[in-house]
């Protein structure tokens, strides 16, 4: 378990990170969102001991600093792009594992793991931004680490990777890790998180499992199909229901009421095609909640 109390960064006078609270449970992979600037690569700076704010990370208890053996309690990725280039892959792990007393064996089993064993004599600096991605998360795993912390670790991936990525986050937390996964790309997010770390301008947004974070910012609907869409909008609407043209013969009700809507139709005595609870997705959930909390917006060419 990571809790994270207080958290608080300053840049003179502006502030990063405010007062940031808020507990990362083992046994589920926790996606941290946030638009541009929003403070999340200040705040896994902060959880590792990279920048010095106010308030505590703690890890089972312990802040970073005090613990034992660092490596082996918490892997982290923050920027896959800091190996030196002129060392093999193989050398790269291998000081990292003298440092923290691994062996040479594990070094070759991660290497194997994200799929860099036949790369191992190579250097970095001729890596693609995936192979370097693929390192970088090697490198965390080394110590099997009880806590899994992961800066955008799907960027520079092709496909396979971005998949074998999913797969491995959900097999640390279902070995009872905790993982912490920050990402721009709510689709992959959404396809991997149990539960949400979301801020906003250094603030805490929310903290919740997925669905209830979707629920909670946004509103279903219900599509209705039709050949008869303007009757069939004149008669919801005159039993209250909002109702808007969506396509020629397609509706969308303002409701969360499916039977409701449902039972409406069928007063109507009118053919319907299709019935169906559109239900919304995390990116209308994302924008929604940070609509008043995004620093940078581009504007149409």
């Amino acid at each position: 378990m990571i809790t994270i109390q207080g958290l608080t960064k300053r840049y003179g006078d502006e502030l990063a990170v405010h007062d940031l609270t808020c507990t990362i449970r083992p046994g589920v992979v926790t996606g941290f969102l946030g638009p541009n600037g929003a403070g999340k690569s200040t705040t896994m700076r902060l959880m590792l001991g990279l920048d010095s704010g106010e308030g505590e990370v703690l890890f089972h208890g312990r802040p970073y600093r005090a613990l034992p053996n660092p490596a082996r309690a918490v892997g982290a990725l923050l920027d896959a792009r800091a190996a030196h280039p002129g060392r093999s892959a193989l050398q790269h792990l291998r000081m990292i594992a003298a440092g923290a007393g691994i062996s040479g064996q594990r070094v070759r089993e991660v290497l194997a793991a994200v799929g860099l064993d036949e790369a191992r004599h190579r250097r970095i600096g001729g890596f693609s931004l995936g192979m370097q991605q693929r390192l970088g998360i090697a490198a965390a795993l080394l110590g099997d680490p009880e806590h899994v912390v992961l800066d955008e670790p799907t960027n520079g991936l092709d496909p396979e990777g971005v998949r074998w990525i999913r797969s491995l986050l959900r097999n640390l937390a279902d070995e009872g890790r905790t993982v912490f996964v920050s990402s721009h790309l709510l689709s992959e997010i959404a396809q991997f998180a149990d539960d949400l770390v979301v801020i906003g301008e250094g603030r805490l947004i929310a903290a919740e499992p997925v669905r209830q974070f979707i629920t909670a910012n946004t509103r279903t609907r219900v599509v209705v199909r039709t050949p008869e869409a303007d009757k069939i909008r004149t008669f919801l609407r005159g039993t209250g229901f909002q109702v808007q043209p969506e396509d020629v013969d397609a509706l969308v009700v303002d409701s969360g009421d499916v039977d409701a809507v449902s039972a409406a139709v069928r007063r109507a005595g009118l053919p319907v095609r299709e019935l169906h609870t559109r239900r919304s997705s995390l990116e209308d959930a994302f924008f929604n909640a940070t609509a008043n909390a995004t620093s940078y917006r581009g504007g149409a060419a």
